[in-house]
């Protein structure tokens, strides 16, 4: 009798280990699914916000850039503007030559180095003008105006002492002139091209103006004619 109690009783304990052992199988299974899934729905959504967030930044980048365009758009080039570049244009038409001709008639190191400033100068300029015209569709010269065609005349009768100082007094009067001119052009212009210009012959002038000055051979003469020019009137 005892004996048919435990084995009736062993029996209950099996299914009851059979059912829990099943129960947290199915368990187990379902918490696994459900972090697959959720893994996989976060990296869905995650590769779904990248590429949107991709594809906006591109859209964005358009844009900006065709508004930026369209707000540029073709910028005005006014009479001064043109004005001024062929100013630089002829300004190198002939102190090109006139660098050149220090380094053989000058006597003064002073003069001569004052020169290759000239040359080095004016030769950037010369090809950043040429560049700016033909982008805005500006006419330049090909020959220096007559008096600055004089000018070179003179430099090339002169030699020595005579050559040192009318190099030096003939190129400061013409730079303090046009220094004037470029601060002029430069706080106006609404073209960019021509403020990028402006800037580098600002530079470039004022290069030329202390190397002329530090020969010690510009008169106060030549100051005061500059000063009459430039002044206002």
């Amino acid at each position: 009798m005892h004996s048919n109690r435990r084995a009736a009783r062993s029996k209950v304990s099996v299914r009851v280990v059979a059912m829990v052992t099943a129960a947290v199988a199915a368990a187990v299974l379902v918490v696994v699914s459900l972090q697959t899934g959720s893994g996989e729905a976060t990296a869905g959504t995650a590769a779904t916000g990248g590429a949107a967030q991709h594809g906006a930044g591109h859209a964005g980048a358009g844009f900006s850039g065709a508004t930026a365009a369209e707000a540029q758009g073709p910028q005005k080039v006014t009479e001064v503007d043109r004005t001024f570049l062929v100013k630089v244009r002829q300004a190198g038409l002939w102190e090109i030559p006139a660098g050149r001709l220090a380094q053989t008639h000058a006597s003064s190191e002073a003069v001569k180095r004052a020169g290759l400033h000239l040359l080095d100068g004016h030769s950037k300029l010369d090809q950043l003008v040429r560049e700016d015209a033909k982008i805005l569709g500006v006419q330049l010269p090909n020959e220096a105006t007559e008096e600055q065609q004089g000018f070179v005349t003179q430099l090339e009768n002169a030699q020595g002492a005579e050559f040192d100082r009318l190099f030096a007094n003939l190129l400061r009067s013409s730079h303090g002139k046009i220094f004037a001119t470029i601060a002029e052009v430069r706080a106006a212009t609404q073209n960019d091209l021509i403020r990028r210009h402006a800037r580098q012959a600002n530079q470039t002038v004022l290069d030329h103006m202390e190397v002329l000055e530090d020969t010690g051979l510009v008169d106060a003469a030549t100051f005061a004619e500059v000063e009459a020019a430039v002044a206002p009137k």
